[in-house]
């Protein structure tokens, strides 16, 4: 056995996670194992985490998306939670998806229903201001 040696270790791969191999930012890995400890089925495909993470992820963007111009549009810095209402409300498909969730801290959308608003009447035209065919011209 003399002469041999030690054999050459070979050197590591640099690792590359499931999240960086599918282009997203979700973690990939995190998903699987909660898919498969939730026992939603009794098998779950390599794929299924890697859809499912690009599906979170393109809705939080799009979420925090609207949240931004709604934070911009009250001259505010910081999205807090009203602001992800007003945006989650104001979008038709976003509104149709978490129609029965409640946002804590979120308030609600302003709206004052027709029957509630005052009607405009109409004023008589004696009480009408004095027209401009009865001033004088200032022109001298």
């Amino acid at each position: 056995m003399s002469g041999r040696g030690k054999k050459a270790v070979p050197k590591a791969k640099p690792q590359i996670t499931r999240s960086t191999r599918a282009g997203i930012t979700f973690p990939v890995g995190r998903i699987h194992r909660l898919l498969r400890k939730g026992h939603y089925a009794k098998r779950i495909g390599s794929g299924a985490a890697v859809y499912f993470g690009a599906v979170l992820e393109y809705l939080c963007a799009e979420i925090l998306e609207l949240a931004g111009n709604a934070c911009r549009d009250n001259k505010k810095h910081r999205i807090s939670p009203r602001h992800i209402l007003l945006a989650v409300k104001n979008d038709e498909e976003l509104n149709k998806l978490l129609a029965g969730v409640t946002i804590s801290e979120g308030g609600v959308i302003p709206n004052i229903h027709a029957s509630l608003v005052p009607k405009k009447t109409k004023v008589p035209k004696d009480i009408l201001p004095i027209s401009a065919e009865d001033f004088q011209s200032q022109e001298f």
